[in-house]
């Protein structure tokens, strides 16, 4: 569902249609099954629980390694460099990948919710000394147009799955 129409406030829209998309992305893989999951439908050959785990990593990437500089174990764990692309790791299921997806989720509202839209990203993580250092709407907006691209990706690999086009 879409954040209420009466929203005015950047930071509340932000965060309003960030989690609407959040919902979308979980909507789109729910009743597919482990199998479907793990098959592509496309060229480029990336799968819908890839992409799952693409988008935890985006978060982790830009809120919590990119705009705290918390220091994370694996930043780039949702690719491989000898596939050069998004791939799961052999002990990723269907369950592991959503629950991981929701934790980077949640602890992106935490941050978010600590802080202002003009705050500019921490040094130490992904952005070092020397670096420009973007501000958090900057994040925002940004990981707001990635989740918008990779939603419509999974409506069309939904609809090529199984026709459900919604």
């Amino acid at each position: 569902m879409e954040p209420a129409k009466t929203l005015t406030g950047p930071a509340e829209l932000l965060a309003g249609y960030l989690d609407h998309y959040r919902a979308a992305v979980l909507e789109k893989v729910d009743g597919l099954s482990e199998a479907e999951l793990r098959r592509s439908l496309v060229p480029s050959g990336w799968s819908p629980l890839e992409l799952v785990k693409h988008l935890a990593h985006v978060e982790l990437r830009w809120l919590r390694w990119g705009f705290r500089a918390e220091p994370v174990e694996n930043p780039w764990g949702d690719h491989t460099a000898d596939r050069g692309r998004w791939a799961l790791a052999p002990e990723d299921t269907a369950a592991s990948v959503v629950a991981y997806f929701q934790e980077q989720c949640e602890r992106s509202r935490v941050i978010v919710a600590e802080s202002s839209l003009d705050d500019v990203s921490a040094e130490g993580g992904r952005f070092q000394p020397g670096d420009e250092r973007p501000t958090l709407a900057w994040i925002l907006f940004h990981v707001l147009q990635e989740y918008a691209r990779h939603v419509g990706h999974l409506d069309i690999v939904r609809e090529l799955s199984d026709a459900r086009a919604d």
